[in-house]
């Protein structure tokens, strides 16, 4: 009788080396994008924000409301200098000398933290239809600081136009089904008609 060592015959599907043949190892997942991590990190930040919060806000139950007030709160950690009406500045984009008005987030980075609320609110379970950070009242917020920064801080913001791929205009032709005398015609319509030499 054979006497088999059950141990030799084991495969080891890490090193692939299956007696059956090959197997497919999954490899360790990749490192996430710096976007990735960015929108995991924003959308903690936005959670602990919600158990800060007094009292305490479920994320069922969260509105546009909440988000502004979220992106007000963040102000007091801004870099971006913004002129209030009443400085001698306001409206320089690059003022002579320094001034006491405040620092907050600049439009873009509100913005951009939004697009990546917004897609992270879905991806973990939200419904779009009921998704607080892409509430009309969050839109307008973000167009009133934009406009209210690109006065004080003299930076028009412009809207970045699309490059639109080059149109197709389509030409229909006619094709005489009968002989005429001098050959056969083709016939563009709308163009005058040109004989065909024979």
């Amino acid at each position: 009788m054979e006497s088999v060592d059950s141990g030799s015959q084991r495969s080891d599907p890490v090193r692939g080396d299956d007696p059956a043949g090959p197997s497919f190892v999954s490899s360790p997942p990749a490192t996430p994008s710096r976007y990735e991590s960015q929108k995991r990190r924003d959308w903690n930040t936005f959670l602990q924000y919600l158990k800060n919060h007094k009292p305490p806000l479920a994320l069922s139950r969260c509105s546009g409301a909440h988000v502004i007030e979220f992106l007000k709160y963040l102000d007091q950690f801004g870099k971006t200098k913004v002129h209030v009406a009443a400085c001698p500045y306001f409206g320089h984009q690059q003022p002579p000398s320094p001034c006491s008005c405040p620092l907050k987030q600049a439009w873009g980075s509100l913005d951009a933290l939004i697009g990546r609320l917004r897609a992270a609110y879905e991806e973990n379970g939200g419904r779009p239809d009921s998704n607080p950070f892409a509430a009309r009242a969050v839109r307008i917020y973000l167009r009133e600081v934009r406009e209210s920064q690109a006065k004080a801080r003299g930076i028009p913001y412009e809207k970045k136009k699309r490059k639109r791929p080059p149109t197709v205009t389509t030409v229909r032709l006619d094709v005489a089904s009968s002989r005429q005398s001098d050959g056969d015609a083709c016939n563009v319509v709308g163009a005058p008609s040109v004989p065909v030499p024979p």
